[in-house]
């Protein structure tokens, strides 16, 4: 009866990977880790204090990318707390329910992202392919809007997706691939059928990830067929150039999101690491770079950090 049991209920916990047979050098390989994280902690607060503080950022643009840097703030907090029990205590195990709060937290900060990318390609095409529109268009009540619809639409489908999880008994050994809950690599581990779940996760996944992608491509069409209208080469350049650092930061976030998936559905066989090593590209570079990218990129940041910089060096 013991047995039957065992094989039929969610197990206690489960067990985070760090880096597979490194296991004595964690402490030293969680120092490059913690320096990730708190560049990516440190960039994104850094951008949102410089577009509170400096009047000429207050802008839409400006607006959606404090949405961004706030979600990669709160998606590089869901997973600290484990990578760090992981490579620092030697804390390997994580509770059943912790492991679904993470999950939630993780797999809506990040889909939260691609509404974000698409909500900043719309602010683009606005500003380019209707230039004049662009201020009664995007005031701040529809920026407000814009934000509360894409927390909503995405809390409203992963609440389902969690919970179709918790209803499973799990009854294989409970090893997981990453140092965080990550939902392909949660449900492989239980002794039910998981077709259900699978098609609901891919309905999530299409109906955000799938039709922002599609969207933003489309979006970048018609600022492409704006942009080759212009008779200017410069205002072409010009144009163009205001949406490099948007293209560069969706890159970065969709081809790891992508290389992932992959990798969790055909992967079998494939080591440990690779699954570590994606996993923390996936959920770091875009937290990393996108600061990095928008301070490179946009001049008026670029401005706005040496104003704040040369007052300071005249207060000294």
């Amino acid at each position: 009866m013991d047995s039957f049991n065992n094989t039929n209920h969610s197990p206690v916990t489960f067990i985070l990977t760090g880096i597979h047979g490194l296991e004595a050098q964690h402490i030293w390989i969680s120092i490059p880790f913690c320096a990730v994280y708190a560049t990516a902690l440190l960039g994104n607060c850094a951008i949102l204090f410089i577009i509170k503080t400096e009047p000429s950022l207050h802008a839409p643009m400006y607006y959606f990318l404090s949405m961004l840097a706030i979600n990669d703030i709160n998606l590089s907090l869901t997973t600290l707390p484990t990578m760090l029990s992981v490579f620092l205590y030697n804390a390997s195990e994580i509770y059943f329910d912790t492991c679904l709060t993470q999950m939630f937290f993780l797999h809506t900060f990040s889909l939260m992202e691609s509404s974000v990318l698409l909500a900043m390609a719309f602010d683009r095409f606005i500003a380019i392919c209707n230039p004049l529109r662009y201020a009664s268009i995007l005031t701040n009540p529809v920026i407000a809007k814009i934000g509360v619809v894409i927390v909503v639409r995405v809390t409203a489908l992963e609440i389902p997706l969690v919970s179709l999880l918790k209803r499973l008994p799990f009854c294989k050994t409970n090893l997981l691939s990453h140092s965080f809950c990550f939902y392909p690599d949660v449900m492989k581990f239980a002794c039910a059928d998981t077709r259900l779940n699978s098609v609901y996760g891919l309905f999530t996944i299409l109906s955000t990830a799938g039709i922002d992608s599609v969207c933003i491509i489309f979006s970048y069409l018609m600022i492409m067929k704006t942009v080759l209208g212009m008779a200017s080469r410069e205002g072409r350049l010009k144009a163009l150039n205001t949406c490099v650092s948007h293209i560069c930061v969706v890159l970065i976030f969709y081809i790891p999101m992508i290389g992932l998936a992959v990798l969790h559905r055909f992967g079998n066989g494939v080591p440990l690491v690779i699954f570590f090593l994606m996993g923390n590209v996936y959920l770091l570079f875009p937290s990393v770079l996108n600061p990095i990218i928008y301070s490179i990129k946009t001049k008026q940041i670029q401005k706005a950090i040496l104003k704040m910089f040369s007052a300071k060096q005249d207060n000294i």
